[in-house]
């Protein structure tokens, strides 16, 4: 017995469907970038960059609940960049960044051991440092 509309026909693109992806979340129609699964054995959640192709276990998220994703008490939120954008510097990058700049602002070994009025230790043919301005140095050959 057929339908009054006819057979199925599943490989005729329709106007109805977007090719577009949507967010999984009830009443948001916006366009999925990032999909989420969850790893039950570690409690885990995983998001990542939007997958090649949808799978019935995966949630696909618009970028503002992916943004907003929290985990139940007790998972651990793993978020994967994509790579395409570009990384927030942490708070580690910063902290890293502050030792640095204050590692160049420290004057090396071998210009303490002259301030304090010992041998430099340098070699002979080293450059002598004379002067200072901020991260420029006057340099006078060892020769003249």
């Amino acid at each position: 017995m057929e339908s009054r509309r006819g057979p199925l026909k599943s490989a005729v693109p329709s106007n109805v469907v977007s090719p577009v992806r949507r967010c999984s979340r009830t009443a948001c129609g916006r366009p999925a970038v990032a999909t989420l699964t969850y790893v039950y054995a570690d409690s885990t959640a995983v998001l990542g960059p939007l997958a090649t192709y949808a799978e019935p276990h995966c949630y696909d998220l618009c970028a503002e609940h992916s943004e907003r994703l929290t985990a139940p008490r007790g998972w651990e939120v793993v978020r994967l960049s994509d790579g395409s954008a570009p990384a927030r510097p942490s708070g580690d990058d910063l902290e890293a960044l502050a030792n640095a700049v204050r590692e160049a602002a420290r004057p090396p070994e071998r210009e303490r051991a002259a301030q304090a009025g010992g041998k430099g230790g340098g070699r002979s043919g080293d450059p002598v440092e004379v002067g200072r301005r901020g991260h420029l140095r006057v340099l006078r050959s060892p020769d003249s």
